[in-house]
Formats: C-alpha cells, structure tokens, sequence
C-alpha cells in the first residue's frame, strides 16, 4: 500500500523516539513535500479547548454590526479587521478572481527591533477588539505555543533534508509572524458566490511554514497535487494542517511543493455552513538572506533573495485595491 500523499505524522515519537523512529519519520516528511506540500500533524500538545475559546471570543466579533468593526479596519498584513472584500488570494496566481468570501481577524509582529527601517515595517503594536476582550490572552497564548510548535517544526524540516538540525531554525532568533482568524459565514452573510469566487481562491502561501487550525466542512479546504487534481484535504480534529510557502520551496531548490490550495465556498446544500480557521504564518528574522540549496538535494537554482523584501511584494500581490 503506497503512502498517503499527504500523511498524518506524530511528533511525540519524533521528540521520543529512537534514531531509526526518526529518520523514518523525516523520510516521509521529505517525501510528502515533495509531493503535496502538506502534512497533519498530532502530538503538538496544543489543548484544543484553547482553540475552542478563540473561536467563540472571534465569533462574538465577526457576528457584531458592521459599524462596530469598521473602526478597526487594517490593509493586508496588518493588524485589525479585514472585512468583505479586502483579499482576493488568486490574485497571486496571477488570475483576476472575485474576491474572497471572509472577514479575518489580523495580528503580526509586535516585538520591536533593533534596526528602526525592520521595526517601522514589520513591528507595531497588535489592536485588539476591545469587545472581546478576553481575545488578546486567548491570542497570546496560542501564538506563544505557535512559535514553539514553528521552531520544532523547521527543525524536523532541517532533518527530513539530511541537514543540520538548526539549518532553518538558526533563522529564527528574532522571526516575523502573521496570525489571521478566518471567518467563513453562509450565504446569509456573503451573499450567492459569483462564477469562480471561494472562501479563499487558489493560492500558495509565501513564506516557510503555516499552521492552520482548521475545521471541516462541505466548503472547506482543498488541495492540489499533480496525481489528484483537487482533492478534500484530510480532516483530524487532533491535528494541525502544516503547509510549506513559496520562501521554503524556493529555499529547497523547489525539491519541496509550495502547496497550492484553495477554501471552497458556502456549498448550495448546505448555504448556512459556518467554519473558522486559526492560520499562523510562521517566517525567518528579517534580513535573512534565502538561497536554493544546491544539487542533490536542490533541484533548481534560484537567484537568492531578503526574506522579508520578497513577502513584502507577495502580500501587497492580493491586496484589493
């Protein structure tokens, strides 16, 4: 029985176990990214209770008037209220979609730097909907175990390639990241979908590593592969949905698969369905100069880049104007 094209891998033997264990592991994780992009992760250790609160607290938000959120309304890669309209993620692929059918809640980077032109692009302060306020904890805590799930995350990364084991880690001493909460109400709240318009258009994400927390439904996500076409992403409510961005593939030599995915939208069975997703960007520190991994293990040699100049120019690529 061939493997899953996109497996579900247990962290606890892969911090526990025996060096046969774990380089069985980092086997399938190369051999996933390669293929899919994309892995379920278990053994994380994130009490799903805590994501359960930050829902309840960000539905209380999105379900408020209009005229209650509008104040605090961010561009992409802010921190606030994106609401209808504001992204269209198929942008980046150069298609001209409809845009996207959700609100998101946006946080990013709060901790200042040291280098003033790093710190005035990519560190401010997060606002938080003084609503809910219970939000900002519930938030902190969750980002706080994201950013340890990251670092053991990129070191299996590092590993799975024959690398050292700090190889993108070491990256990693002051990083950026993005963290939206993705509301997808029905039609009730969007309206009826327009010809080739989704929850989120077809898209590859742009940095190193994503984590989402997500929950399954009729709309829900979809993955690409060039042996399936579109295919329903593998739910587990356990785990964690990890993707790799354009930054790492390119980092790989394109050995791994930025994975291409897209969020259908509210289905015409089902009009009133209602999902949420916890997605956390997770990047390098700024400044962090990218260059494709050679032969073997790289496939393609790309010119190297500044991290963050080149997510920059990927996140003003979907911004609605």
């Amino acid at each position: 029985m061939s493997k899953p094209r996109i497996p579900t891998i247990d962290l606890k033997p892969w911090v526990e176990g025996t060096p046969d264990t774990r380089a069985e592991i980092a086997r399938t994780v190369d051999e996933a990214l390669q293929t899919a992009g994309f892995l379920l992760v278990t053994g994380h250790g994130v009490d799903p209770a805590l994501r359960s609160r930050i829902r309840e607290a960000a539905r209380t938000f999105f379900r408020m008037p209009v005229d209650v959120k509008q104040p605090y309304t961010a561009k992409v890669g802010g921190r606030g209220w994106l609401g209808p309209g504001a992204e269209a993620n198929g942008y980046s692929e150069g298609t001209q979609t409809p845009p996207d059918l959700k609100e998101s809640l946006t946080f990013a980077t709060h901790e200042h730097f040291e280098d003033p032109v790093v710190d005035a692009e990519w560190a401010a302060p997060n606002v938080w909907p003084a609503e809910v306020p219970e939000l900002r904890d519930l938030c902190e805590e969750y980002l706080a175990r994201m950013a340890d799930l990251e670092k053991e995350l990129l070191s299996l990364l590092g590993e799975a390639l024959g690398l050292d084991a700090d190889f993108f880690s070491k990256h990693m001493d002051h990083p950026t990241y993005g963290f939206n909460i993705n509301w997808y109400p029905g039609t009730e709240v969007v309206g009826e979908p327009q010809p080739g318009q989704f929850r989120i258009g077809p898209h590859t994400d742009f940095g190193t590593v994503t984590i989402l927390d997500r929950q399954a439904g009729k709309g829900g996500l979809q993955v690409y592969t060039e042996a399936g076409g579109w295919e329903d992403a593998p739910f587990d409510p356990e785990a964690f949905t990890i993707n790799i961005g354009d930054l790492m593939a390119r980092w790989t030599g394109d050995r791994w698969r930025s994975g291409r995915h897209r969020v259908l939208p509210p289905p015409a069975d089902a009009p009133a369905e209602e999902l949420m997703s916890l997605v956390y960007f997770g990047e390098c520190t700024p400044g962090t100069l990218v260059e494709s991994l050679p032969a073997p293990v790289g496939r393609v040699a790309y010119e190297p880049v500044d991290s963050h100049t080149y997510l920059r120019a990927k996140l003003d690529s979907i911004t609605v104007d």
